[in-house]
């Protein structure tokens, strides 16, 4: 059986947000993506790394943290991609929704705590992934791609969730902000610099690096939770 995939509206409040979910046969677990600044569900970049994740066995859930009016708003003003407190409450509200969708895979409904989730964020989007999941235990994992976690703050030290923070070699200010965050962190936390990779690891190579790291560190760690779980 092939991985399912299809458009899904996710309910917040009074707005919707729509997202893409691609559910391989018995999932591991599931990632949700956190895109970064000025991007999208569609980001290139995150479906490719979505792509390496499924075919590890994992399911993906691409969705925008904005509306299609705010998104066009943030066009113009680019004030709502650093609204990391909104980014993140929308991110945790998406993670409540789709732990409680009836519907999830070709099998149906996975029980929520027999499955691992994790978060892949980019970044701003980083910043948001570790704001949402800061004082919660229900996250196994998170990923970071080129991201602002300094923009997290206070949060930092409040994850639990083991933390690999990815930046390219050639992205000194970015760099420096990830040393900081990761100081701050008491998670087990890894940074891993990929050697001549710029920003949007655009380089040869880099992204398919930056999707090896990711596959690694979620297999590894979404599958302990799934142990700590049958245990218990």
């Amino acid at each position: 059986m092939k991985t399912s995939e299809r458009a899904i509206n996710i309910p917040i409040g009074k707005i919707t947000l729509h997202g893409d979910l691609s559910v391989p046969p018995e999932p591991r677990g599931l990632v949700l993506f956190a895109h970064g600044s000025g991007s999208s569900r569609r980001s290139p970049r995150n479906r490719f790394v979505a792509g390496v994740l499924q075919e590890a066995g994992m399911a993906t859930l691409l969705f925008d943290l904005l509306t299609e009016s705010e998104e066009r708003v943030d066009e113009r003003t680019a004030e709502l991609r650093f609204d990391i407190g909104l980014l993140a409450s929308r991110l945790r509200a998406a993670t409540e929704w789709i732990r409680a969708f009836d519907n999830f895979g070709p099998s149906g409904r996975v029980p929520p705590d027999k499955f691992p989730i994790g978060y892949f964020g980019a970044s701003t989007g980083a910043a948001a992934a570790l704001i949402a999941a800061a004082g919660h235990t229900d996250i196994a994992a998170i990923v970071s791609r080129g991201g602002r976690p300094d923009l997290a703050g206070d949060a930092l030290p409040k994850v639990t969730a083991p933390t690999l923070l990815i930046v390219g070699g050639d992205d000194d200010v970015v760099i420096g902000m990830n040393e900081e965050a990761k100081a701050r962190m008491r998670a087990e936390t890894r940074l891993e610099i990929i050697p001549g990779a710029t920003h949007l690891f655009e380089e040869p190579g880099a992204l398919e690096e930056v999707a090896r790291l990711a596959r690694v560190w979620f297999e590894k760690h979404l599958a302990s939770t799934q142990k700590r779980d049958h245990a218990a």
